[in-house]
């Protein structure tokens, strides 16, 4: 698909494909051909009583794609006369989703999901046949099986037009074909080109019709055959979709409208343009045009609209033309309303009266789709019955700029419940979420964290909810005239279904047990009770709902419920009746429940007993609450009342004690809800009670008061929660165990006024209609504080530092509150008429008021009591329109600006006297405005207080100059209805606005071509919208509280000089920061780090707004240097593969010189150094990079998905690579820290936090090295199958990979850039002792030369250009550069290790500005060396070990050795030394080298990098850890930390808040997810942790982590103390694996023998022992909340155990019952293993989604994973794969599967389609992969290299 032209003018399918070879084609079924006599060809006939069991399909792998980007699909065939066929296009669009767009004529009616168009096929007849006739005037056409006079038809389909009007999708390709029974085909192909079958070729050349007018006849090879003299149209039938058809049913592919003869041509398009016209109709014309007809009306853009043309351009000139001042002056072109808008090529001929109609189409891409429904029209047009297809012109190439990011807000928390309904909130089924509605909005929120996911579609108030059995499938209805209904998918979020019901007032729904029935009850139009049934149990597959029953009836229904043991069987409960109801015969039938004296009470709720699947259907229960406290018992099977009891009020026998309640005679309690258990029955009542009962209802054992009347009580699955909600819009729920209350949610019962946020705290203060004024943390979503008035709050507003706020009522009154002490501080009645507008100076000092009758007062905010300065009367615009933010005052507190006096003037008021600066009159800035435009909102630029918004009656925004009142930019229908709310963002960049209940974001400058985009939730009109403080969110009000994530990178301040946002921070800082921040960082004496640090010096701070924009360019785009043919250097490859196949380049050998006396002088001793074969011996030095020994190898087959289509992106790496050498860099200067761990180098950038992960190697990096200015990062690994290393060159900038180089045969030891940057220097290992010379701009090879032994450090000399030096075994080598032109030699100089300190290995070295070098040995002696003479004059002994890391800044040099001991010397003295023949040491010289500083770390140091003074740098260590180093007060910090072994286990805690790792040194590691950073280690000593787990739904301060040891023991450790809680020894071997029970009761570990341990986490006691696995080790335990009573067991949980026997063991269990009993027993056969390593391991797990499922793997017969049904006893599905899987993880939220393998392949699987993707981020192989309990994360482990990865999806 990369060139398009081989597709053009047309692709012959058939023909292509080889059809009849079958080979790159499939065919199913009755698939033949024959001759036929009309066409005279042969054709295939497809035939069979099942369309879907015959077919042919293109192409025969469904993996595979046509690739075929024609727009128009023609198909060339005829339906089976009596019969019916269906066609199947999968269809690709541009953004990545597969389509399948569906036509056949068994279908009746249209139907839409995200992924399936279905539409009918109206079949033609034969000319003047009866058929022709009757289906002329048929209703609905002839839809069903073909007349038998079926006609071969050409069928048109417009692709591109079906995706983007019916999906909103841009066409990108033809993915595959499908053709089904029964038909006959002749051939298929597509086209760019609206080909007519009826004009032959020599008439199209006649006409003028060709190609290039994208028009033209039908090629000869897919024409049908026309007799002489005869007509095409009379023969053949040419059928177009889009279609001129108007029968029923609409969006349908049928024949259009009847044309003329061929011969004429008026009914063709011409390719030539013609004028536009737009017809403007009455809304009840409009109505009365056909759905498809609508469809293809103009519709106005929702968002990212640019100012409104008033007169629409000719297509093809559409130009956007702005003056300086940003105005449009030129009435001919005008700006578009929005660049997205396609430009239309019409086609129709010049003889059409109208001249044809524009039909305007919003791709995708042309704007913004953040939620499913836009506005409205902002005028009415109608299109005329198009007969052809209409071309869209693609706005892909037009490269449009619109507004970043998209989508620029993201929902993030919503405070509010009910809308429509307080009775419906659901528990899930375990129990750690429940579901409710929010107006228009369903909320899931965790109880745990309050963390809430949103399900977003509904267009009006949602009034029903119901969850099936399990928690996977959720339904739910809206209010209105035509209620509708949506199905979800609850796990993943996405809509299933959508259907609408012909009823109003839906207010109940029900799912059956098994998600296969909905139960529905509304009013119909004669507002009769109207019961639906609707078929669900395909919706999860991709299916329709289909209606089962309907019955319409006069019987009161408030309650109906699908029984949990019959699907067909239902119960209802209203008005005067109880009521049975069952579907038999597609027919709806109910039997009521005979009352006697009970028959006129109204009945609110019915309920099951407890819900036992053993239990017969006659032994069911039903309890049924009233209004009058009854409750009654009904046996269901007799349909008799058992028991009858009633909730009587309490005698008040003393005034503070209230009597248990009982049943008894009296005035009852009205119950509004029951919910029942196995152990209690709750009731909710209006009385405000929740209350739990024994199940005889003897006496109330537990209750709660509300605050209202309790609408719902709902027992979570468990019964150990019970949740409550309250007409006054409270939800919460009661813990039975420790009988306390939970509240989740409170809200307000009616609309939110206005509001107002305290940007220091976190606050936020709502004034609403239902009389309260709330104060609401924005994190915990809690309410803090409620005041309650009897008169109405009408605005409220926080002090901007203080912790006050004002509010104002509608009796005028403003009252001021001090919220530390809870006290009114002032109360002024200045006003008369209802408070529209409060505000305060930003600076504090004054507040401001204005009231509807035009009065406005001033007062002093600096003082306590909020003394009145001044009142000035009739200078603000009378009404409460303006409300709640009439008043706006500028960023500099100098100016005030509000409507008034009259609606057409806008005032500007000094903010300190209110005396008038500027009057602005709106009414005559626009004179071709037929009427006069009014202000309705203003608002101060913050950035910029010169510019005054005004938003106008006429949906305009005008910027105004606060100063002269000039007009300077105008903006024209910015909403469909008039604006209520407007705010500019602090730095001036964005511009906000709502308009009815829609939100939009604006770029500010208005320089775009797409200018905003626009958001909805809100179901009634919003009352205010204002960004957050902090610009991190934005808060819109209305229905409720929306509070969004503004995801608009902040512009660096710095970076410009000229913007007004650094005028600003700089002049008037928001707030002021705690005393413990310094520069913005937090630094620790502790661990773990809080920020990273940043140098003391301030740097200079680098552009980091590129980083955003910088796409992640392709390694293989990397270019390569011409000029170095020799040097093989090739672009890295995603498999991480690099099969270097050139030869080695032929490079000569330089002499090397050898001293034997180490004189300079003395040269009569040189020889040359014959390099000869040698066994290589590793040197005994640790400075020497080993690579860690891997048994794994790269799978070469795998690929890497395509950037920007990943599944998963990684999003951290935890850890440190310690076996690396010199593998991190700092510049101190830029703020860059670059290290590596496993094959990923992680670059950081410490003064903005910004992180990069670099992938390009595959195998263990071994170094790093940065250039001086740090804009280039080099880093070196060995590569997979023996072949050379790769040097990889980075941008840093970009992130992408500039060069690759592979020259060294072995590792690569060490890399440096010269000082200038000019050079850069690589060295190989001990088995290829190389020194590699390269320039660092082509990154050509200079020189090399080759040494005797092993080369340990090299580095380029700091103040001489020409020197650099290298170390090793055979002691130093000064190397002397020597230019000539381009040529680079080079001249080395070998000198061995003074005498004086022995036999001994050099092992690091560092340059003294001053001529020096150091250098160290192995026995922790430093030299030094003059680099003139190339002698050593001074030695001292500055470790008892081996030096490392030696470092030297000014007059201070650091040593790092493998004693631990990081130790700062002062150098100042050995500068006065004379260099001598004979080398002294320290003593003997008489010169004091001090000790300053010495520090011990945790390992040996491998890396070291420190600023320019040795003040601070960091070190990296064996142990994994990245230290920062602070000497001036002597502390350190760990900045990065990382297991230096082999990790065991990664877990995710419930919340996610942390996880947890262990490894083989026997520490367990708690981190912060949110931070990465570690916070707690436990270690226990000469022992490895094998596996650990969390215990279940755990809060920070109740989190307890249980892990066990290779000594048998369990340890348990609780987070909140950082201690160990408990020791506990079940076993005497090795624990494999360990679990907590799903609700905590106990935990299950399993030993290497097989046996598993029951034990207790309270006593630590072990319950029992199962020794089913007894002799094979076990590598699995899970254990799931799930009831198992279809299973045949009691039990509430299951848990499984898999054992490397391949054996897997399922157990059902109630361990509060000590019950524990084998639910199932599986057994996977496999050959002997012959293998040398070990086998694969077994692993097995429960589907997330569906815990009867059992996925397995391990070593078998075949590679694959196997799906286990415990239910039907058998495997039901198996997925095969390339590798033995070592670890696999299934999402809990969606159905994604990752698998890694020994192949070091990280797969991440779609399991329904068997989509996939692979990932070659790890060095080694995986062990471990973990997706998150929200599946938005996934871990993977490979040895100790831990990547933390985002899940995106596929």
């Amino acid at each position: 698909m990369a060139s398009k032209g081989w597709q053009h003018p047309y692709v012959n399918i058939f023909k292509h494909f080889r059809i009849e070879d079958w080979k790159k084609s499939a065919k199913e079924g009755d698939v033949s051909t024959y001759m036929d006599k009309t066409l005279k060809c042969s054709v295939f006939r497809i035939k069979g009583p099942v369309p879907a069991n015959s077919y042919i399909q293109v192409p025969k792998n469904t993996s595979h794609s046509l690739g075929l980007t024609g727009r128009y699909f023609y198909l060339l065939f005829r339906p089976t006369p009596g019969k019916c066929f269906v066609v199947h296009l999968d269809v690709a669009a541009e953004e990545g989703q597969v389509v399948r767009i569906s036509f056949s004529n068994m279908f009746k009616e249209f139907k839409c999901t995200a992924t399936w168009l279905q539409f009918p096929f109206l079949c033609g007849a034969a000319k003047d046949s009866v058929y022709e006739s009757t289906g002329k005037s048929a209703k609905c056409g002839l839809v069903g099986p073909a007349p038998t006079s079926v006609r071969w038809t050409c069928l048109m389909l417009d692709l591109q037009y079906t995706l983007t009007v019916y999906l909103n999708r841009c066409y990108s390709h033809l993915k595959s074909i499908k053709l089904c029974a029964n038909m006959s085909v002749k051939n298929m192909f597509t086209s760019d080109l609206l080909l007519d079958p009826g004009v032959s070729f020599s008439e199209a050349k006649l006409m003028g019709l060709s190609s290039s007018q994208g028009t033209g006849s039908m090629p000869r090879e897919m024409s049908f055959p026309v007799p002489k003299g005869g007509s095409w149209h009379d023969i053949y039938d040419y059928i177009k979709f889009p279609s001129g058809g108007t029968k029923l049913p609409f969006d349908s592919i049928q024949k259009g409208s009847p044309t003329s003869k061929t011969g004429c041509v008026s009914n063709q398009r011409s390719p030539l343009r013609e004028e536009s016209c737009c017809v403007n109709l009455s809304k009840p014309v409009q109505d009365r045009v056909s759905l498809i007809q609508q469809i293809t009306t103009p519709k106005s853009l929702p968002r990212n609209r640019n100012p409104i043309v008033t007169n629409i351009p000719e297509l093809g000139v559409v130009s956007t033309h702005q003056s300086s001042d940003g105005l449009c002056h030129n009435n001919d072109q005008q700006e578009s309303e929005s660049s997205s808008l396609h430009q239309l090529k019409q086609r129709s001929h010049r003889d059409t009266d109208n001249g044809g109609i524009h039909v305007f189409v919003h791709p995708d891409d042309g704007f913004s789709k953040h939620w499913e429904d836009g506005e409205d029209n902002e005028e009415e047009f109608a299109c005329a019955p198009v007969q052809h297809p209409v071309h869209l012109t693609s706005s892909k190439n037009d490269k449009q700029q619109k507004l970043l990011p998209d989508p620029i807000l993201r929902l993030n928390r919503i405070i509010g419940f009910g809308g429509a309904t307080t009775k419906y909130a659901l528990w899930t089924k375990s129990g750690d979420a429940v579901v409710y509605p929010c107006h228009a909005i369903i909320v899931s929120m965790k109880i745990s964290s309050n963390q809430q996911r949103f399900f977003i579609g509904h267009t009006e108030k949602v009034s029903a909810l119901a969850f099936n059995g399990n928690s996977t499938m959720l339904a739910s209805a809206q209010t209105g005239n035509h209620s509708v209904v949506r199905v979800w998918n609850y796990h993943g979020g996405n809509c299933l279904a959508m259907f609408r019901i012909h009823a109003h007032s839906l207010s109940c729904l029900s799912l059956s047990h098994s998600g296969s029935i909905l139960c529905g009850v509304g009013k119909d139009s004669h507002n009769k009770t109207m019961v639906v049934v609707w078929n669900t149990l395909n919706v999860g597959k991709g299916g329709e709902v289909t209606i089962l029953a309907k019955a319409h009836t006069d019987v009161d229904i408030h309650t109906m419920k699908v029984a949990f043991f019959d699907d067909t069987r239902m119960v209802s409960c209203g008005r005067d009746n109880i009521r049975l109801w069952r579907v038999r015969n597609g027919t709806l039938r109910s039997c009521p429940v005979n009352l006697g004296e009970y028959h006129s009470l109204d009945f609110t709720d019915v309920v099951f007993g407890e819900n036992s699947s053993n239990q017969h259907d006659d032994d069911q229960t039903l309890f049924v609450s009233s209004r009058s406290g009854h409750i009654f018992e009904i046996d269901y099977s007799r349909v008799v009342i058992r028991n009858v009891r009633r909730l009587l009020p309490a005698q008040q026998q003393h005034a503070e004690r209230r009597e248990k309640w009982t049943f008894n005679s009296g005035p009852g309690i009205a119950i509004n809800s029951i919910s029942v258990t196995s152990s209690f029955c709750a009731t909710g009542s209006e009385d405000g009670f929740l209350r739990l009962w024994p199940l005889d209802f003897s006496a109330v054992f537990l209750e709660a008061e509300h605050e209202g009347p309790v609408t719902l009580v709902s027992a979570s699955s468990d019964s150990l929660q019970v949740l409550a909600s309250t007409s006054t819009g409270n939800l919460g729920f009661l813990d039975v165990s420790s009988r306390g209350y939970n509240t989740l949610m409170r809200s307000h019962t009616d609309t939110v006024l206005g509001f107002s946020v305290d940007g220091i705290r976190r606050h936020l203060t709502t004034a609403s209609s239902d009389g309260t004024v709330r104060i609401w943390n924005m994190d915990s979503l809690h309410q803090l504080y409620d005041f309650v008035s009897e008169d109405s709050p009408c605005s409220v507003a926080f002090h901007p530092c203080e912790q006050i706020f004002s509010c104002g009522f509608s009796s005028g009154i403003v009252r001021v509150f001090d919220i530390s002490s809870a006290k009114l501080l002032a109360e002024h009645t200045q006003h008369r008429g209802e408070v529209v507008g409060l505000a305060f100076s930003p600076n504090g000092e004054f507040m401001y008021s204005a009231d509807s009758l035009g009065s406005l007062a001033l007062y002093d905010s600096s003082e306590e009591d909020h003394n009145v300065i001044r009142v000035v009367c009739n200078v603000a615009a009378q009404g409460t329109e303006r409300a709640p933010d009439a008043l706006t005052v500028s960023s500099d507190s100098r100016c005030l600006a509000f409507v008034g006096p009259s609606e057409y003037i806008v005032t500007v008021a000094d903010a300190r006297s209110l005396d008038e600066l500027l009057h602005v009159d709106v009414s005559i800035l626009d004179v071709e405005s037929p009427r006069l435009d009014s202000a309705l909102k203003v608002c101060f630029s913050p950035a910029s207080t010169e510019h005054l918004l005004v938003a106008t009656s006429a949906n305009k925004i005008l910027w105004v100059s606060s100063k002269t009142g000039r007009l300077l930019r105008e903006v024209s229908k910015v909403h469909r209805h008039q604006c209520s709310s407007l705010a500019v963002s602090e730095d001036s960049r964005f511009l906000l606005t709502a308009g009815h209940n829609t939100v939009k974001v604006w770029d500010y400058n208005m320089k775009l071509d797409i200018n905003s985009q626009m958001f909805i939730g809100h179901s009634q009109p919003i009352s205010q919208v204002n960004f957050t403080p902090d610009q991190l969110g934005m808060v819109s009000v209305g229905d409720a509280i929306f509070i969004w994530d503004f995801l608009a990178h902040p512009v660096d301040s710095l970076t410009d000089n000229c913007s007004p946002l650094r005028v600003s921070y700089i002049s008037s800082p928001k707030s002021v920061q705690p005393e413990t921040e310094v520069s913005g960082v937090q630094f620790s004496h502790g661990m773990p780090r809080q920020t990273a640090p940043i140098p003391s010096s301030p740097p200079p701070r680098l552009d980091v707004s590129s980083f955003d924009q910088v796409s992640q360019a392709a390694f293989g785009s990397s270019s390569i240097c011409e000029n170095s043919p020799n040097i093989p250097r090739v672009p890295v490859k995603s498999t991480g593969s690099h099969p270097f196949s050139e030869p080695r380049p032929a490079v000569s050998f330089l002499k090397v010189t050898e001293f034997v006396n180490t004189s300079p002088l003395n040269t009569s001793h040189m020889d040359i150094v014959q390099l000869k074969g040698k066994n290589l011996v590793r040197p005994d030095c640790y400075k020497h990079f080993i690579p860690r020994f891997k048994t794994s190898t790269v799978d070469q087959a795998a690929v890497d998905p395509h950037v920007g289509e990943e599944g998963i992106k990684v999003k951290a790496v935890i850890g440190y690579n310690g076996n690396g050498r010199g593998n991190m860099v700092w510049r101190p200067d830029q703020g860059l820290l670059a290290y590596s761990c496993g094959c990923v180098v992680v670059v950081e950038y410490l003064h903005t936090g910004c992180q990069r992960h670099l992938h390009g190697h595959s195998e263990e990096i071994s170094c790093l090295a940065v250039t001086n200015d740090a804009q280039t990062v080099a880093s070196a690994a060995g590569s997979s199958n023996e072949q050379k290393s790769l040097i990889c060159i980075w941008d840093v900038q970009k992130g992408t990979c500039r060069n690759a180089i592979s020259y060294h045969r072995g590792a690569v030891q060490s890399l440096a850039f010269s000082r200038d940057d000019c050079f850069f220097l690589s060295v190989g290992d001990f088995s290829d002792p190389e020194v590699a010379l390269w320039n660092s701009k082509t990154f050509q090879l200079l020189s090399s030369v080759r040494v005797s032994g092993p080369v340990h450090d090299a580095a380029f000399s700091p103040s001489t250009a020409s020197q650099l030096a290298c170390v090793g075994s055979q002691g130093v080598y000064f190397c002397l550069m020597h230019t000539r032109g381009v040529d680079v030699d080079l001249k080395v100089q070998k000198v061995k290790a003074p005498a004086q300190v022995g036999d001994v290995v050099l092992t690091a070295l560092c340059y003294h500005m001053n001529s020096l070098l150091f250098t160290a040995t192995n026995k922790g002696h430093v030299c030094v060396w003059d680099t003139n003479t190339q002698c050593c004059f001074m030695t001292w002994d500055a470790d008892e070990g081996e030096i490392g890391v030696l470092l030297c800044r000014g007059n201070r040099l650091l040593t790092g050795s493998n004693t631990r001991w990081l130790r700062l010397w002062e150098v100042e003295a050995i500068q006065g030394m004379k260099p001598q023949e004979k080398v002294c040491s320290m003593e003997n010289s008489g010169t004091t080298v001090l000790l300053e500083q010495e520090m011990m770390l945790d390992g040996t140091s491998v890396s070291a990098a420190f600023d320019n003074t040795m003040d601070m740098g960091i070190i990296g260590t064996t142990a994994g850890t990245l230290w920062y180093i602070n000497w001036s007060d002597n502390s350190s910090i760990r900045l990065v930390s990382g297991h230096k072994t082999k990790v065991n286990d990664v877990v995710f805690s419930p919340d996610e808040s942390h996880f947890v790792t262990c490894s083989e040194d026997g520490s367990v590691r708690v981190w912060s997810v949110s931070s990465n950073e570690l916070v707690v280690q436990f270690q226990v000593l000469n022992q490895a942790c094998g596996c650990v787990c969390w215990s279940p739904s755990s809060t920070t301060d109740s989190a307890y982590v249980a892990a066990g040891y290779s000594d048998g023991t369990l340890r348990i450790f609780r987070l909140a103390s950082s201690e160990m809680e408990m020791k506990l020894h079940p076993h005497r071997v090795t624990v494999t694996a360990i679990q907590y029970s799903a609700n905590g009761h106990v935990i299950l570990s399993a030993g290497k023998n097989g046996l598993v341990a029951v034990s207790s986490p309270v006593n630590g006691a072990t319950i029992r022992v199962i020794r089913d696995h007894k002799g094979a080790p076990v590598t699995t335990i899970q254990c799931v909340n799930e009831q198992c009573k279809s299973y045949g067991l009691e039990g509430n949980e299951m848990w499984l155990a898999a054992s490397a026997d391949r054996r897997v063991s399922v157990w059902a269990a109630d361990w509060l019952k000590d019950k524990c009993d084998l639910l199932d027993w599986l057994t996977f056969p496999a050959p002997a293993y012959i293998g040398d390593d070990s086998p694969p391991p077994s692993l097995a797990a429960f589907c997330p989604t569906d815990p009867g499922l059992v996925i397995y793997t391990g070593y078998g017969v075949e590679k694959e994973l196997s799906y286990y049904s415990l239910a039907k006893k058998q495997i039901i599905k198996k997925i095969a794969l390339p590798h033995w899987v070592t670890c696999f993880s299934l999402s809990p939220k969606s159905q994604l599967l990752a698998v890694g393998s020994k192949e070091r392949v990280l797969k991440l699987v779609e399991p329904s389609s068997g989509m996939f993707q692979d990932f070659l981020q790890h060095s080694d192989s995986l062990q471990t992969c973990h997706f998150s309990p929200s599946g938005t994360r996934l871990f993977t482990v490979a040895y100790n290299e831990i990547l933390l990865w985002e899940v995106l999806g596929l």
